[in-house]
């Protein structure tokens, strides 16, 4: 869920983070991570999108957006394991890049591909039209540093936490 100032123009959407890596010992470890986060457009901003979209195409309701924030980073991870509880404590550096575009599909799907599509400045995929028209897009990055604490529980003797 985005917060501050990202939560401002981006809403709520899906995540996925997966991370390994050696312990160093018992208490101390070294993890490499990897996180993928959609931060798709609030219904304010995609307001104005589509409103600014709609005055240079024919038809507004064709317009779609994306946005996401990739990470990789490598943490240094503080673990005290207990029998039933543990706690840890983790943070590092990393790489963060957001890519956003702003498309607006103006073909009706399907249609075959001919000379004049590619003369007006669209692209042809295996003999069709493609649909897609972005009207923008931008990639950031940046280097950043991360940290947090947190708590497991035991989930009986499962071996789950």
């Amino acid at each position: 869920m985005p917060i501050e100032k990202t939560s401002d123009f981006a809403g709520i959407s899906g995540t996925f983070q997966v991370g390994a890596g050696p312990n160093l010992s018992p208490h101390s470890s070294i993890v490499g991570e990897f996180m993928w986060h959609g931060l798709p457009p609030t219904q304010h901003v995609l307001a104005v999108l589509v409103n600014h979209s709609s005055r240079q195409a024919s038809q507004p309701n064709n317009v779609s957006t994306s946005s996401n924030l990739y990470s990789l980073t490598a943490n240094y991870l503080f673990h005290k394991d207990g029998r039933r509880y543990s706690y840890y404590a983790i943070g590092g550096e990393g790489w963060y890049y957001r890519h956003t575009a702003l498309n607006n599909y103006t073909l009706i799907p399907g249609t075959v591909c001919q000379p004049v599509w590619d003369w007006w400045g669209y692209a042809c995929q295996n003999g069709i039209v493609s649909t897609s028209n972005t009207l923008a897009t931008k990639g950031m990055s940046s280097g950043g540093v991360n940290g947090g604490v947190g708590i497991t529980i035991s989930l009986g003797d499962s071996g789950v936490k």
